[in-house]
């Protein structure tokens, strides 16, 4: 049996990446690993706040193992403070640590030496080709996921996009040139309802904000059960 960690942005591809290593009869996540900035508690690109990131982790029925990252962060201090989170795992008996990369070989490669000598070992249960990730956008909607947009890259989607909800029209209206996952870092989501959760995440929409060039909307936790989200 492999003891999985995944690695757990808050977004759609780390989301079914949970939900398609449980799927596997030979793998056993047993907890999310997720990168927060120490100084404002969010995920790194995402923008996410810590709590919403836990209720998932609730919601999905595993422990959450946060990684405090410095602001602005080196490379040498993200190195240095994941092989502290590795060694952990390795010390709790964790087999192989799991990510939702897709199609970038260079990010495959830089992980692959990340965990080279750790006794650790790399699952990408997502791989696949740029040409495939259309088809794997369509499978996650079909199959219930439902996320919603909380960072724009400007340069490839005009920040209106930010906010809105993950669905078939979103994919519809993407410029040809935006990946459908956006794997390029074109966009980036939060997964509040899908297979791999026991039940929806009430969120809403707040504030937009344009920082290091990305437009990002601050997602906060709303009291309602229904699992709805709105501006």
């Amino acid at each position: 049996m492999k003891r999985v960690w995944l690695s757990w942005s808050s977004g759609k591809d780390s989301a079914w990446a949970l939900y398609a290593l449980r799927q596997q009869p030979d793998v056993e996540v047993v907890g999310l690993l997720t990168t927060f900035n120490e100084s404002n508690h969010r995920v790194a690109m995402h923008g996410v706040r810590r709590e919403l990131v836990e209720a998932q982790a609730e919601a999905a029925g595993l422990p959450l193992w946060p990684v405090f990252l410095p602001y602005p962060c080196s490379n040498e201090d993200y190195e240095q403070r994941m092989w502290a989170a590795l060694e952990r795992a390795r010390q709790v008996g964790i087999t192989h640590v799991a990510f939702g990369d897709l199609f970038l070989e260079d990010i495959r490669a830089y992980r692959e030496r990340m965990m080279a000598g750790t006794g650790l070992e790399p699952l990408f249960p997502l791989w696949c080709g740029p040409a495939e990730t259309r088809s794997l956008a369509e499978g996650m909607l079909a199959g219930g996921l439902q996320a919603v947009v909380t960072t724009v890259d400007p340069q490839h989607l005009p920040e209106s996009w930010a906010g809105r909800s993950y669905d078939r029209q979103f994919l519809a209206e993407l410029p040809e040139t935006v990946d459908p996952c956006g794997e390029r870092g074109e966009f980036h989501t939060f997964c509040w309802a899908g297979p791999m959760f026991a039940q929806a995440l009430a969120v809403q929409v707040g504030e937009w904000v344009v920082r290091d060039g990305f437009v990002f909307v601050d997602l906060l936790p709303d009291g309602r059960t229904d699992g709805v989200w709105g501006p």
